[in-house]
């Protein structure tokens, strides 16, 4: 099981988004629909999908959250063709925010809003390997700018299993001022590759649950580690989901949670999502009992 999972918070799009993502790479799938009824959103529905042989989820569930392009999902294409062809599908009634060119790090690059808003950056990386296609891609600015090496160097001392894999530096006479900040920075946990990079270009965005990432835990100790390790803002908390002091949103729960509300027996997804709306940290032994009342 992949241990971090992106997280997209649509209105209501994520079903239709989901058939749009998993159309356009290979190794893709959409692995379950389900409908949660009763929520403070009321019915949302939850989607977890494969893209490109990586794990991901999004939820429909209200109009609260706007996507914003300081997480956004970096794409390595070995071929022109295929950057041409996702850059046509992606941008298409979507924003573009640079245009698909030629930059002095890549031949061919650009970063665009879908039509729903979730941001992408495609980048042609010839005779590469690509071993993961996907990288979720976080960007410090505004309060946040300078905090890009950081984050990665916390991120990298909450998660057993991470290191850091290089920082590339904006040259101190860069035109901008950001001389000595990160331009572009490589950091892996729990096997995946994540990026950051700082940007003193006034964006006027601020992190929000519009993007999160999922942990998966195995054991009530393991919830209670990240928890404790992560969560910054006491009255972010709220249905196993927390802020860092970063302000970037991250859900904690169970590793079978999936499975818990992927349950054909409704009466027993009703326990299950009463029991956990009630909760701020998850409590596996409590959502079990969930799962076992007549």
């Amino acid at each position: 099981m992949q241990k971090i999972v992106p997280h997209f918070w649509y209105d209501k799009e994520a079903g239709e988004a989901a058939e749009l993502y998993t159309s356009l790479f290979e190794q893709s799938s959409i692995d379950s629909k389900t409908r949660i009824y009763d929520t403070p959103s009321g019915t949302a529905e939850t989607v977890t999908m494969t893209i490109a042989g990586q794990s991901f989820m999004s939820i429909s569930a209200g109009p609260f959250f706007k996507f914003t392009p300081l997480i956004s999902l970096q794409v390595m294409c070995s071929t022109l063709v295929e950057v041409n062809r996702l850059w046509q599908q992606l941008s298409k009634g979507g924003n573009v925010l640079m245009p698909l060119e030629a930059y002095p790090f890549s031949e061919k690059y650009g970063w665009t809003e879908d039509k729903y808003g979730l941001s992408w950056q495609i980048i042609y990386l010839p005779d590469q390997p690509i071993a993961q296609k996907i990288t979720p891609s976080i960007l410090f600015t505004d309060e946040q700018y300078g905090k890009a090496k950081a984050a990665m160097e916390f991120y990298t001392t909450v998660f057993p299993n991470a290191a850091i894999d290089g920082f590339d530096y904006y040259a101190e006479d860069d035109p901008q001022g950001q001389g000595g900040k990160v331009q572009y920075g490589l950091f892996n946990l729990e096997g995946q590759n994540f990026v950051a990079m700082d940007s003193g270009i006034t964006h006027d965005y601020k992190f929000n649950e519009s993007v999160s990432f999922i942990v998966n835990c195995e054991t009530q100790e393991e919830i209670d580690y990240y928890w404790d390790k992560l969560s910054y803002v006491p009255e972010a908390e709220q249905c196993g989901w927390l802020k860092d002091k970063f302000g970037v949103s991250w859900q904690i729960v169970p590793a079978n949670m999936n499975e818990l509300m992927s349950t054909k027996d409704t009466e027993q997804l009703n326990r299950v999502t009463q029991a956990f709306l009630k909760m701020k940290k998850f409590d596996i032994a409590e959502l079990k009992r969930a799962t076992e009342e007549e």
